[in-house]
């Protein structure tokens, strides 16, 4: 591996004028492909095998041309203080605002309240439906326009008016400035690293032209294969990320050989040989992790997986050619400002920060152990409190007219209007349908927690009906996932004596079967992924216990991470610094994606800084000796990396959604906790207990396991010396 790599490194260096040729043309090729290709599709979000899907799956089927999942609003009229909605001028303005409401494009209904009896008990609030004829993503700007500019009208009148509804789904998501604020972050830590304006922008630009190429490849793909405009969101946030990190490890290595008296080319073909490979093994865990999403068998998360290690796989080819091809341009440019000045190249660092703090460590590695440990586990016991599920409305600033439509109709018609059950009766076996439904819907709605029941609404053959049950409960609320299983456990005595089958859907049925698929499917997860990543550290490190040592502490990490989440989102302390204005229970997908992208990026970290190690204890160093030299030589670079990350991550608490913020958060902590207390601090302090144990490996194994090279040994043996090659490099551009 090593060596193959050491040859890629030093053709890319000699011939740059020809790989920046090819990656600028596969750049071109696959942008015009996006240029041309058909708008990207809108994928539905679905959950195949859960009793809410099949439910939903049913009524697509029974009631064709019925558009199940159009969007809708839910416009909210509140009457001023102390007066009625039922008020003559107040009941005017209401219809009128309807009207209005109706007369929209894409509009198929609005629905009076007056005529739906949709009016609160004590006649101060009321609602109107409106439904379009097409889904959320097909809505247009006119639409919504029209939507706001009826609402406006309606204020005018002296009413408060406030809407929520799918129909103000924001699809744009966070709309790029949590990137640019990472990116600039990310500049700033590379400059004060590398001390040089070019080696802090090479990872960056290179970082760039990867993430442009695998979105330009997943947008010209995206009818072809069905991908949807949400697709590529966590391929553009890995895709920058790992492309700032690999190029960032191959740059320093670079340096480095450059420090040791190498020529400008074969120090680029040493540092892709060495880092090179570890950036091969740091991708392919990436890649493990990214991929192994299919296990949860949520389609579009399978796609947002499977296109984000496309882009992982294009940041590693990236780091592999690119990166030296521009290191051939500009061979000097990436030093120190005091190496290009004075002509003369630095030798090796001595001590350093990294030195120091590695000696401190292994002078105390069972106090650095049981404190990191200890502190992580605390970190960790919330998480046995995780309570999933999908927050809405409810989790929106206050600022929001969704937000405040959800607190109006809470306070109106109870907590449980904002979240109906939707109940699918499948009657086709029963000798009379509309009988069998009035039995179900009696016996629904006499069930404790249930407040009322709608009526029935039929398909043409008369067979299979639909209505809702109202809760008494929130959506969120731990009662109400009660309540569902309550219904659905009274099914076999109702089907019994009726001869019709039931579900229960709808969007709070929805996010609770998801929570609990999630939740199932975490476990099978991390052991796919763990064990597949496990079985790469053992060839990458040739140890036994190195891997184990690992995987142990990214759990630790990820499930403190998990843990400061629960604390901060569901448990609300400390919720009001990071402007979380409602707690509740955590994203369903959340532990996925946390467990997904955090284990990739705690590998990354793991390989460059253990490889190092390994290096220097192939090289003949004594255990201790190899910790220091791993630090020395690696750890800068990959606080670097874990503060770029941090950056990158950390800008997503900024938004106003929620749910952005919880993601941001738990990335951010996570790459904290992983980077510095695992692995600046319990790795040292295990390999120091360890001692040479920890490159221990039984002989069956080592002779079962191919040998790879990570550690560029291959590379060492035949050169002596700082040139190993004598012929000087061909005189490349100078800066």
């Amino acid at each position: 591996m090593a060596t193959f790599l050491y040859r890629v490194g030093r053709l890319a260096f000699r011939r740059r004028w020809y790989v920046a040729l090819v990656w600028a043309a596969v750049l071109a090729a696959v942008g015009l492909g996006a240029l041309r290709a058909p708008g990207a599709v809108e994928e539905e979000f679905s959950m195949p095998g859960i009793e809410s899907q099949k439910a939903f799956d049913l009524v697509e089927e029974r009631f064709p041309g019925a558009a199940a999942d159009s969007a809708t609003a839910r416009v909210v009229f509140i009457a001023p203080g102390g007066e009625k909605v039922t008020a003559a001028a107040n009941k005017a303005a209401i219809q009128k605002a309807v009207a209005g409401l109706g007369d929209g494009t894409q509009v198929a209904s609005a629905v009076d309240p007056f005529r739906a009896k949709t009016v609160s008990r004590d006649g101060t609030t009321a609602f109107a439906t409106v439904t379009y004829e097409v889904g959320t993503a097909d809505l247009t700007d006119a639409s919504r326009t029209d939507l706001q500019r009826a609402i406006d009208r309606a204020r005018e009148s002296g009413l408060t008016v406030e809407a929520g509804g799918t129909a103000f789904a924001d699809e744009a998501g966070p709309g790029g400035t949590a990137e640019v604020i990472g990116v600039a972050i990310a500049a700033v830590v590379l400059l004060v690293t590398f001390g040089s304006l070019a080696a802090a922008g090479l990872p960056l630009l290179t970082a760039v032209i990867g993430v442009g190429v695998s979105m330009a490849a997943i947008l010209a793909l995206s009818s072809a294969l069905g991908l949807s405009t949400t697709t590529g969101t966590l391929a553009m946030m890995l895709g920058l990320a790992v492309g700032i990190d690999y190029a960032l490890f191959v740059v320093s290595r670079y340096r480095e050989e450059r420090a040791g008296g190498r020529a400008p080319r074969e120090a680029a073909g040493l540092a892709v040989g060495t880092a090179g490979s570890a950036v091969v093994f740091a991708g392919l865990t990436v890649v493990i992790a990214l991929a192994g999403l299919a296990v949860v068998g949520i389609p579009m998360l399978t796609k947002m997986g499977l296109a984000a290690a496309g882009a992982v796989v294009v940041a590693v080819l990236i780091a592999l050619t690119l990166v030296p091809a521009f290191l051939g341009f500009w061979p000097n440019a990436v030093l120190t400002r005091r190496a290009r000045r004075s002509g003369r190249i630095e030798g090796s660092p001595g001590d350093n920060g990294g030195t120091r703090w590695a000696r401190f460590v292994l002078r105390r590695p069972l106090p650095v152990l049981v404190l990191g440990v200890v502190g992580l586990g605390a970190l960790a016991l919330p998480a046995a409190g995780l309570q999933l599920g999908m927050p809405g409305d409810e989790a929106k600033p206050v600022s929001t007219t969704e937000r405040r439509a959800y607190d109006a109709l809470a306070e109106g018609f109870g907590p449980g209007f904002n979240g109906p059950l939707t109940i699918v009766v499948d009657a086709r076996g029963a000798a009379d349908p509309k009988a069998a439904t009035a039995t179900v819907a009696e016996e629904i709605g006499g069930t404790e927690g249930v407040v009322s029941v709608s009526p029935a609404r039929f398909d043409e053959a008369g067979d299979t009906a639909v209505f809702s049950a109202v809760p008494s409960t929130a959506p969120t609320d731990e009662r109400t996932e009660e309540l569902v299983t309550a219904i659905r456990d009274e099914r076999p005595g109702v089907e019994s004596g009726t001869g019709a089958r039931y579900t229960v859907t709808g969007t709070t049925a929805m996010n609770i079967d998801i929570a609990q698929k999630v939740q199932a499917a975490l476990v099978p997860y991390l052991v796919v992924v763990v064990g597949l990543a496990i079985v790469l550290l053992l060839v990458v490190f040739r140890s036994l216990l190195v891997p184990l040592k690992a995987a142990l502490g990214f759990l630790l990490s990820v499930l403190a991470s998990l843990g400061a989440v629960v604390v901060v989102f569901q448990q609300g302390h400390g919720a009001e610094l990071l402007g979380v204005e409602q707690t509740g229970p955590i994203m369903s997908l959340m532990p996925i994606f946390l467990v997904g992208i955090v284990f990739g990026l705690a590998m990354d970290y793991e390989v460059f800084l253990v490889s190092r190690m390994r290096e220097a204890h192939v090289h003949g160093e004594s255990p201790a000796q190899a910790v220091a030299s791993g630090f020395r030589h690696s750890a800068r670079v990959v606080v670097a990396a874990a503060l770029i990350m941090i950056a990158v991550f950390a800008g997503f608490v900024g938004e106003s959604d929620s749910m952005i913020k919880m993601i941001g958060f738990g990335l951010a902590t996570a790459v904290l906790f992983d980077a510095f207390v695992v692995r600046m601090a319990l790795v040292p302090a295990v390999l120091a207990l360890l001692g040479a144990r920890a490159w221990w490996l039984p002989g069956w194994l080592d002779r079962a396991l191919p040998r790879v090279d990570v550690e560029g040994e291959a590379l060492r043996r035949p050169r002596t010396g700082p040139a190993p090659h004598p012929a000087p490099d061909p005189e490349p551009a100078r800066t």
